[in-house]
């Protein structure tokens, strides 16, 4: 399988296209003036405490509180969790780590178990654990890995305590590659301790890499061939830091210098228009329709166009085959997070079922987000998580719209012209006036003037009063304002 990494970057924003046999799989947008915060430590100061929530309100410096749970407060590990109440007092200063971003109405969630992410480890200052990446399921590897970091800690001769845990890039990887990562975070934790102690609340402490550099830290595997970068200054900077701690991968880096956009070139852009529409095409006939929430994302299979060429319940079975290799690739594209909730077309072979779900499980271990498929419910419903840490797609690009207020519906002019009748008899009511000026959309003032010129005929002689009508071309369809004259 052949996997390529794209990085196109301007001035205003950085975008990384993750391509599987010409297929995007994978596409993270940073903006230049609201990069995403997530593993940023900061200083910050505690501005309310919720003891029915078991939680607080820390100030980071950010337009929003953040949140922290009192589980989320460092204590004795394997210990019970405290109230918060002893954990924290207004006022009080704390290091913490973003673990979500903002996203909507909600601040930024915290911890003050700080991680630090390298190439091959995460450093854990405050705890003695030492874990491994579920991924790397070779119990000799697991072993492996454990004594090797075992041996670099002795070799070191660390007297301060920090655990680790390998990432699923550790497997295969040398002792002198996690030596080096080794020697890397220390150093590293040791200037943010440093900092911790003379910062003032709130700021920042620590910032995480950006997005091009956090592309190589974490997505890099074995299976990517090319690393293509459209910007010299960028390749500079992404040669530099593969060289101090990715050598291994410098054969790998290549920077496009044509006058295409990369990005045209490999159809990424229109890939990225497509996954902000709520239909999903798949190759038999069949389509995928896609609707995110606040609470979950719905994702409803339907056979369309696709008639098969044997039974009912064989076109059945291989729609939902390949609708489940497309949720797995779209969940990934949009970054969707969160409840989901599949609807497949019903099956009534339980081995079918089964398949499905397989082929769903089996196209999810190739996501970096952690998933988990929780099974099927009474009604024939798909229940799974997908962790949640940054915004997605559709919430980095776009905006509830203004005519419909996010809802994907407007009101029919029809409806818009009632709701004009009725407050033209209130303002008859309330106030005496020589007459009424309807302002409103072009599409709704041709009805009134056209299908509803009776009722507004009869309207006029029961009020006794004229009505007259103007087109505001700023208006939306459901905007309308009626005034006395």
């Amino acid at each position: 399988m052949s996997e390529e990494i794209l990085i196109n970057i301007t001035p205003m924003e950085s975008r990384v296209a993750v391509v599987e046999n010409g297929v995007l799989q994978e596409v993270h947008v940073e903006r230049t003036q609201r990069r995403g915060i997530v593993g940023n430590i900061y200083k910050g100061r505690v501005v309310r405490v919720l003891p029915g929530m078991q939680a607080a309100f820390v100030d980071i410096g950010l337009e929003r509180a953040a949140f922290i749970h009192a589980a989320e407060i460092s204590s004795r590990e394997g210990s019970a969790v405290e109230n918060i109440a002893a954990l924290v007092h207004e006022g009080q200063g704390l290091v913490v780590q973003v673990t979500k971003d903002p996203i909507g109405s909600k601040g930024a969630r915290l911890t003050t178990h700080l991680s630090i992410p390298s190439r091959y480890l995460v450093y854990m200052p405050r705890t003695r654990h030492v874990g491994i990446s579920l991924k790397i399921e070779d119990e000799a590897e697991r072993e492996r890995l454990k004594r090797v970091v075992a041996d670099c800690v002795a070799s070191e001769g660390i007297e301060h305590e920090g655990g680790f845990i390998l990432r699923t890039a550790a497997e295969g990887a040398g002792a002198d590659e996690i030596l080096a990562d080794i020697r890397y975070l220390r150093r590293l934790w040791d200037q943010i301790a440093g900092q911790m102690q003379t910062a003032s609340a709130p700021t920042v402490i620590y910032e995480d890499l950006s997005l091009a550099l956090r592309t190589l830290r974490d997505l890099v595997s074995p299976r990517i061939e090319k690393i293509r970068i459209d910007s010299r200054e960028t390749f500079q900077k992404v040669s530099h830091f593969v060289a101090e701690l990715m050598p291994e991968i410098a054969d790998r880096l290549e920077h496009y210098p044509g006058e295409r956009p990369i990005f045209d070139l490999y159809g990424v852009e229109d890939e990225v228009q497509r996954a902000l529409e709520r239909k999903v095409m798949l190759k038999s006939g069949g389509y995928l329709i896609i609707d995110p929430a606040e609470a979950m994302t719905t994702i409803d299979v339907n056979t369309g166009a696709f008639v098969g060429h044997r039974t009912l319940e064989e076109t059945i079975f291989k729609t939902n085959l390949e609708a489940a290799t497309a949720i797995a690739r779209q969940l990934r594209l949009r970054n969707l997070g969160g409840i989901i909730i599949i609807d497949f077309i019903d099956m009534e072979d339980e081995e079918h079922q089964r398949q499905v779900l397989r082929t769903l499980e089996k196209q999810l271990e190739r996501d970096h987000a952690k998933t988990n498929i929780i099974g099927i419910t009474v009604l024939g419903l798909v229940q799974m998580t997908r962790k949640r840490t940054r915004e997605s797609l559709e919430q980095v690009l776009c905006e509830p719209c203004n005519c419909c207020q996010g809802r994907g519906k407007l009101k029919t002019a029809e409806t818009i012209c009632y709701e004009i009748f009725r407050e033209i008899l209130r303002e008859a009511r309330a106030y005496q006036a020589e007459g009424y000026l309807v302002l409103a959309n072009q599409k709704v003032v041709d009805r009134l003037l056209d299908e509803e010129s009776g009722n507004v005929a009869d309207l006029e002689a029961f009020i006794g009063r004229p009505i007259k009508f103007q087109v505001e071309g700023t208006y939306s369809q459901e905007q309308y304002d009626v005034v006395l004259l």
